[in-house]
């Protein structure tokens, strides 16, 4: 079996690792920058953009994979996808339509509100025409989270308390964002523990992994800027210390029910990785956001520890049989923890090496 993987993250060299757990398996890799740990993996990798479609044609139909699988989001908010599916190859990854759950947060918030999903918090969507309204709105919900609608890479969110402090720098957080985006949202703070909860989707069968904590802030104590990700665990119980077996329940019963919800908006299923990142309250478990994707750290916390068939799975999601395999993952706990250079993330030091006590270690990403 052929198997194309776009992606040359640490989340996509963890997905490598789980297709080559199967020995009839070969690996092709397309690449943005050369990640050493999947090219190892892989029996021919290619090096270019991800929205360099001419090339990423080119290279699959020499491969001719039986599937491909999309790790990071830039290629699934460009419809890598729809291009595959174009020269008849299936993916694990939504079409460009449905990666607006993770690329458009306005897409997902409405979506909840429409079909009257629980988790939603009280929010605003603003564009340049009426963030005139945005001050009453503040005045209204209290402390605020204002986050740009679009791809940020996990930097662009600011909460209140913690990266700004007035509802005076909220609105010139949001006049910043418009100068970028098209449209900023304000949400109500909420109070809580936050948790990942990744989930399989082959557009009408759901599926959850353990679910992950994700630690972004830069600094200990939860200071500093957000991040791409510091670190994550998840505990050998599949909950979280501050997490119940109902919290968990909820929030899969929410991407059910966001799924089914998906298949009435667009009449497209949604194949691929729904990784819902909620907020366990004392109103019950909330939204924070969705990901069309794989965590990056969390998928280096469950796919090892999964005893399936990662390629079984996958060919599920592509069939629409995902309700007919078992799925289950060891009673281990696991813990992933990031290094990174002087200055990440908002000014990262570049080509230097990272040196831990008496040992070098090269930085090649």
């Amino acid at each position: 079996m052929k198997i194309l993987l776009i992606g040359n993250g640490a989340r996509e060299h963890a997905i490598a690792e789980a297709f080559y757990k199967n020995n009839k398996v070969q690996i092709f890799s397309y690449l943005k920058s050369k990640n050493l740990g999947i090219v190892s993996l892989s029996k021919k990798f290619e090096i270019g953009d991800y929205n360099d479609f001419e090339k990423i044609k080119s290279f699959a139909k020499k491969i001719k994979p039986d599937f491909a699988f999309i790790g990071p989001e830039e290629p699934l908010g460009n419809g890598v996808v729809d291009l595959l599916k174009g020269i008849g190859i299936p993916s694990v990854g939504p079409t460009k339509s449905l990666a607006r759950l993770e690329t458009s947060k306005s897409f997902t918030r409405n979506l909840l509100r429409k079909y009257r999903i629980d988790g939603n918090p009280k929010f605003g969507i603003f564009d340049k025409k009426n963030i005139k309204n945005a001050k009453n709105f503040l005045d209204e919900i209290g402390q605020c989270v204002v986050k740009p609608d679009g791809l940020t890479g996990g930097k662009g969110v600011k909460v209140q308390g913690d990266h700004f402090q007035t509802k005076e720098e909220a609105l010139g957080y949001c006049n910043e964002v418009l100068q970028s985006h098209l449209a900023v949202i304000i949400e109500e703070k909420l109070e809580g523990e936050e948790f990942s909860l990744q989930c399989f989707s082959d557009g009408k069968n759901v599926a959850a992994m353990p679910p992950v904590q994700d630690h972004k802030r830069a600094f200990i104590d939860d200071r500093g800027p957000n991040t791409g990700g510091m670190g994550s665990y998840s505990c050998e119980n599949h909950l979280l210390p501050f997490l119940t077996k109902k919290d968990a329940e909820d929030g899969l019963r929410i991407t059910q029910k966001v799924a089914n919800a998906l298949y009435k908006e667009t009449g497209e299923l949604y194949k691929g990785i729904m990784y819902a990142g909620l907020i366990a309250t004392k109103n019950g478990v909330k939204l924070i956001e969705y990901n069309a994707r794989f965590g990056d750290p969390e998928a280096m916390n469950v796919l090892p520890l999964m005893n399936a068939d990662f390629v079984d799975v996958c060919n599920a999601i592509v069939s629409g049989k995902l309700n007919k395999i078992k799925i289950r993952f060891q009673n281990k706990a696991s813990v992933c923890k990031y290094l990174v250079p002087e200055g990440y993330p908002n000014n990262p030091a570049k080509n230097e090496r990272i040196t831990i006590g008496n040992s070098r270690m090269p930085w090649n990403r």
